[in-house]
């Protein structure tokens, strides 16, 4: 038997994937279930656009600045451990999200689901590198990975759409209950544990350092955004910088680190990093705004638009399925850097939006899925590949650090810019004398509030808001399209000495 052939994993481990899928898939089907049912819970719990962005973007900032933690974690106490473990954390935190009666008690629930949702990418990718040791069949398996979480997000707005023209918005987080329950009865049935023998107790001032250094610079994003660089952004910039460097110099000195620095020097690691975290910056600010539209401007029923939004996630699923398949003949950085620059032609298509135009705004968006989809597939092959086994969980744990870190950052710039321009419209706006001050300042403040009372508002002033909200997306998405740009060409240069993978044998 031949080395290559020996390393070829069997029967069972595909049957593991098809476990593994399902927390993949979940978090997908979480993405853009929360999204649709923003406006209905927006209309029922009455955020304000801050708490807004708050309860959409906690968990995200939280699974950023704990994955490292936890992708170490499981590389001690076990990566399947560590998925069952946050497998039923998930489902007590949906649960509690799905009952939340106020703003304030739902962005707690959002940020106890970013707990334990940060326990369960970087497991599920590090199991996948242990039982996919044939780097042919590996960035197969990494494709069916990102191609389900692809599903998920398509299937999320036909679920959600579903629940929410039946249930209450609160049906979206329930959706997790069985999903996790199937989780839990098979995963010790079809996956191996696997920890690394090679790493000492957890460094818990590593830990606090990890989180000191992420979430100030993330808090800095959104707070810039909104009220520019004052005293309270540059303290917190410096904090995060301080403590970045204070993490990089402990992990550097000691034996048994949190996050192993040596992977850096990887020219590989490192580009693909860069890729996945600045092209979900505007994969991030864009879903949501694009789900907004179909429901705000053009009135669509969430079914209808789940529907609609259902078909450019579909886009995304082919180029995570093809771009590992392209990648065995072309190089991967120019599979990425090709399908990158094809979804630049979705932002253009997106700044260019007016109301009334739904198929264009499918269309678009379309376009901005297929790049997500290769990058999503191709970069995270090859984070994982330039790793050793024992340290899996914590190059898992990078890639989906940065791309968590990259939705979050784009909802809170993207979204943020869109508030602004849509609150600098509509300062502009007059709104009659006999309109109640409450109402006038929802008006104001973001076109979901608007649309909670626009049976107090003149047509025109309804009208006004819709082409202020469209205004913003526009900025956001040649914001957005501009940076992809950049990303492209990196892929292309950066990625150039990666050579293809080979047809499968």
């Amino acid at each position: 038997m031949t080395t290559a052939t020996a390393e070829r994993a069997g029967t069972h481990a595909w049957l593991g994937l098809a476990v593994l899928a399902l927390p993949t898939a979940l978090l997908g089907l979480d993405v853009t279930l929360l999204h649709l049912a923003l406006p209905t819970l927006a209309a029922d719990v009455r955020p304000t656009s801050t708490q807004a962005l708050w309860i959409i973007d906690i968990y995200g900032f939280l699974i950023a600045g704990l994955l490292i933690t936890m992708g170490s974690l499981g590389d001690r106490i076990g990566r399947r451990r560590l998925l069952m473990i946050g497998t039923a954390a998930f489902c007590a935190a949906s649960v509690w999200a799905a009952y939340s009666s106020t703003p304030e008690m739902l962005i707690a629930a959002r940020a106890a689901l970013g707990v334990a949702g940060a326990t369960l990418m970087p497991s599920t990718l590090a199991l996948i590198g242990n039982m996919f040791r044939d780097s042919r069949q590996r960035a197969l398996a990494i494709g069916v990975w990102a191609t389900m979480f692809a599903a998920g997000m398509a299937m999320g707005p036909l679920v959600g759409g579903l629940l929410l023209d039946r249930f209450w918005w609160g049906s979206a987080f329930l959706v997790a209950v069985p999903v996790t329950g199937v989780l839990l009865i098979a995963a010790p049935l079809v996956l191996p544990e696997y920890r690394s023998s090679h790493h000492g107790p957890i460094d818990l001032l590593s830990v606090a350092l990890s989180l000191a250094a992420v979430l100030p610079l993330v808090y800095a994003v959104k707070h810039a955004t909104t009220h520019g660089f004052d005293t309270q952004t540059t303290a917190t910039v410096l904090i995060g910088t301080t403590c970045s460097a204070l993490f990089v110099r402990r992990q550097l000195r000691l034996e048994s680190p949190l996050l192993d620095m040596r992977l850096f020097a990887d020219r590989a690691f490192s580009a693909a990093l860069s890729i996945l975290l600045f092209g979900l910056v505007g994969v991030g600010g864009l879903m949501l705004l694009v789900t907004q539209y179909l429901q705000l401007v053009e009135g669509l029923a969430p079914l209808q638009a789940g529907a609609w939004m259902g078909l450019p996630a579909l886009a995304m699923l082919a180029a995570a399925i093809g771009g590992p398949l392209a990648a065995r003949r072309i190089r991967p950085g120019v599979v990425m850097g090709f399908t990158l620059l094809l979804s630049v032609g979705g932002y253009a298509l997106l700044s260019q939006l007016d109301p009334g135009a739904v198929g264009v705004a499918v269309a678009g968006f379309a376009l901005v899925y297929l790049g997500l989809g290769a990058i999503a597939a191709l970069g995270t092959d090859l984070v994982v590949g330039a790793t050793p086994p024992s340290r899996a969980g914590s190059a898992a744990a990078m890639s989906e650090t940065v791309q968590e870190l990259g939705i979050a950052v784009g909802i809170a710039t993207l979204g943020s810019a869109a508030s602004a321009v849509y609150r600098s419209q509509m300062s502009g706006t007059t709104i009659p004398d006999g309109v109640p001050g409450d109402v006038a300042h929802a008006t104001e403040d973001s076109l979901s509030a608007a649309i909670s009372v626009q049976h107090h508002l003149p047509t025109d002033v309804v009208q006004a808001a819709t082409e202020a909200f469209t205004a913003g997306l526009n900025v956001a998405a040649a914001l957005a399209g501009t940076v992809i740009v950049a990303v492209a060409a990196v892929a292309v240069v950066a990625l150039r000495r990666i050579p293809p993978a080979g047809p499968q044998p």
